[in-house]
């Protein structure tokens, strides 16, 4: 649920992953809860990932929390490095992308949308 990003989140997201798209959006109208044009309802995949995204009609005074993460994992460190710097710019870093007894790269970003991220190296 975001207030009244979403579709920029969704275009942010899909440009950074392969085989990823907008799958649809259905828009608030002029005579709706929420703000013209901002998204009701969406659906998008990132590698095949389906998931769904709203702009809240109402204001509340929570936002996504790291309890919740998206959890990737990479196939080549230029991978995860790139995934990191992408995500973690205008963000959070929760964990610096390093080395740990679980993963070989990883790192733990909160994005400028406020979703966390802990992308992994896939071990080899």
């Amino acid at each position: 649920m975001f207030s009244g990003n979403a579709e920029e989140a969704m275009n942010f997201y899909c440009s950074l992953f392969d085989q990823s798209e907008i799958l649809s959006i259905t828009r608030y109208g002029s005579n709706d809860a929420g703000t013209e044009g901002s998204v009701v309802l969406a659906s998008f995949s990132l590698k095949g990932q389906v998931f769904m995204a709203i702009d809240s009609s109402i204001n509340h005074e929570f936002t996504f929390t790291p309890a919740i993460s998206l959890y990737v994992t990479c196939d080549s460190e230029e991978e995860v490095i790139h995934y990191y710097e992408k995500l973690s710019d205008g963000g959070t870093v929760l964990m610096p992308l390093a080395a740990y007894p679980f993963s070989e790269k990883y790192g733990w970003i909160q994005d400028k949308y406020g979703v966390s991220w802990q992308l992994s190296l896939e071990k080899s």
